[in-house]
C-alpha cells in the first residue's frame, strides 16, 4: 500500500477557517485525517493550500470548445482548466440548433459518466433576443418545457443548469420542470422587470447567470433583475471577475448584498482560455479575441472570456481585497453546494477527494492536485 503524503507548512484554508502551519494529509485520492508512519512529507512553508476550484459555467479552454467540439476537445479544454487550478468543471453549451444540442449533450454525459467533466449547462438557446449577447438569434426560442425536457432527457441525468429568460412564454412552467427534475434553473440573457424575476424565484431559479452581464441595468425607478437576484437569499450569483466584464464596485456591491455565501466565481471562459488572441468560433458565432477580450466580431458584443480560475483568485485577493476565505468560499465551495457535490468536493476534510490548489505568497498558481495525483507538481517548479 502506497504511503500517505503530508502537505506540510502552508496556510491551509479550512471551513473553520485559515491554519497558519497547517498540514493536509492525502491517502490515495482522498484526504485523510492521519497520515502512515512512512508518510512523505512535502514542505509547502510561505505557500498556501486551498480547495480545487469548481467552475458552473465554461466553454471550454486551451483552443478547444465545450459547445461544438468532439470527445477530444472537450478533454484537452478540460485538461488545460485543471493546470489553472479548476479541478471540477461543468461544460457549457451554447444556443444551437435543438437536435445538434440534444446529440451533443449524449456525448458530454458520457464524459461526466467517467467522472471528466461534473456535469452539462445549457446555456441557451431558451434566451431573450433583447439580451442575446454572443447567441445567434435565429437559434433563440422561447423555453417550451417539452424542449427544455428535451435537451434535460437528453444529457442522461447530467445536466446541472439551465440558463433561461423567465420572462419569456413557458418560463415560467420551464423553471418548475427543472426544479422537479433536480436541475439548476438560472436566471440569465434575460430582460424581466424585478415583477417577474420574483415569480421566477418563486417557482424554483437559485442562481443568476453572470449577473450583471446580459440583463437590464439596474434603476431606481426600474431596479429590474439584478436588485431581486441580490435581495433574495434563495439565489446564488455568478461573477466574472476578470476585470472586462465587471467594475471592481460591481463586484463589491455583490458581495456586500449577496455575501461571500452567496456569490460563485465563474469563468464563462471560450477556447481561447489558456491559449491566446485570434479568430475562434463560439457555436456558430465568430470571435476575436484582442488583449485577452472576447468579442463577436460582428457587433462587438462580449464573448465570454479567456479567463481561468487562478487568475480569478488572485485578482479578487490583491485587486478587489476580498479576504482568503471568501474567495475560497466563491470559487470552490459554494459551487460545491450548488452542484450536489459538497460531500466530496469543495473543501479540505477528511473523506473527501484530494482535490486542492498551491498559491504562493503572492497568490501565483504552483501547483495543483486532483483525486490524489499532481496536475501541476509544486516541486517540479
Amino acid at each position: 500500500m502506497a504511503p500517505s503524503t503530508v502537505l506540510a507548512g502552508a496556510r491551509v484554508v479550512l471551513p473553520s477557517g485559515t491554519a497558519d502551519d497547517g498540514r493536509v494529509i492525502v491517502d490515495g485520492t482522498r484526504i485523510a485525517g492521519t497520515a502512515s508512519p512512512d508518510a512523505e512529507v512535502v514542505d509547502l512553508s510561505g505557500h498556501w493550500v486551498v480547495p480545487g476550484f469548481v467552475d458552473l459555467h465554461n466553454h471550454g479552454g486551451g483552443g478547444a470548445s465545450f459547445a461544438g467540439g468532439d470527445a477530444e476537445d472537450v478533454l484537452k479544454g478540460v485538461e488545460t482548466h485543471r493546470r489553472h487550478g479548476t479541478t471540477t468543471v461543468v461544460a457549457s453549451a451554447v444556443t444551437g440548433d435543438l437536435d445538434f444540442l440534444a446529440r451533443h449533450a449524449g456525448m458530454l454525459a458520457e464524459l461526466a459518466q467517467q467522472g471528466d467533466i461534473a456535469g452539462i449547462h445549457f446555456e441557451g438557446p431558451f434566451i431573450s433576443p433583447c439580451r442575446k449577447g454572443a447567441h445567434d438569434e435565429q437559434l433563440l426560442r422561447d423555453p417550451d418545457p417539452a424542449e427544455v425536457r428535451k435537451l434535460v432527457d437528453a444529457a442522461h441525468g447530467h445536466a446541472k443548469m439551465v440558463t433561461l429568460a423567465t420572462e419569456l412564454p413557458g418560463g415560467l412552467d420551464s423553471v418548475r420542470l427543472l426544479a422537479e427534475h433536480g436541475v439548476i434553473a438560472a436566471v440569465g440573457h434575460t430582460d424581466a422587470t424585478y415583477e417577474q424575476t420574483l415569480q421566477a424565484i418563486d417557482a424554483g431559479a437559485t442562481v443568476a447567470t453572470h449577473l450583471f452581464n446580459a440583463m437590464p441595468p439596474l434603476g431606481h425607478r426600474a431596479p429590474g433583475p439584478i436588485t431581486a437576484l441580490l435581495e433574495d437569499e434563495r439565489i446564488t450569483v455568478e461573477l466574472i471577475n476578470d476585470g472586462t466584464h465587471l467594475h471592481p464596485a460591481a463586484l463589491q456591491l455583490a458581495f456586500h448584498h449577496a455575501g461571500a455565501a452567496r456569490v460563485a466565481f465563474i469563468t464563462d471562459a471560450m477556447d481561447a482560455a489558456g491559449f491566446g488572441d485570434g479568430r475562434y468560433l463560439l457555436g456558430p458565432m465568430e470571435v476575436e479575441v484582442s488583449d485577452g477580450v472576447a468579442r463577436l466580431v460582428e457587433g462587438g458584443s462580449i464573448a465570454g472570456s479567456t479567463l481561468t480560475l487562478d487568475r480569478a483568485f488572485k485578482r479578487a485577493v490583491t485587486v478587489d481585497r476580498l479576504p482568503v476565505e471568501d474567495v475560497v468560499a466563491a470559487i470552490s465551495a459554494n459551487p460545491a453546494r450548488l452542484l450536489g457535490m459538497a460531500d466530496r468536493i469543495g473543501s479540505l476534510e477528511p473523506g473527501k477527494d484530494a482535490d486542492l490548489v498551491v498559491l504562493d505568497a503572492d497568490f501565483d498558481l504552483v501547483g495543483v492536485m486532483r483525486r490524489g495525483a499532481w496536475v501541476v507538481d509544486p516541486q517540479l517548479g
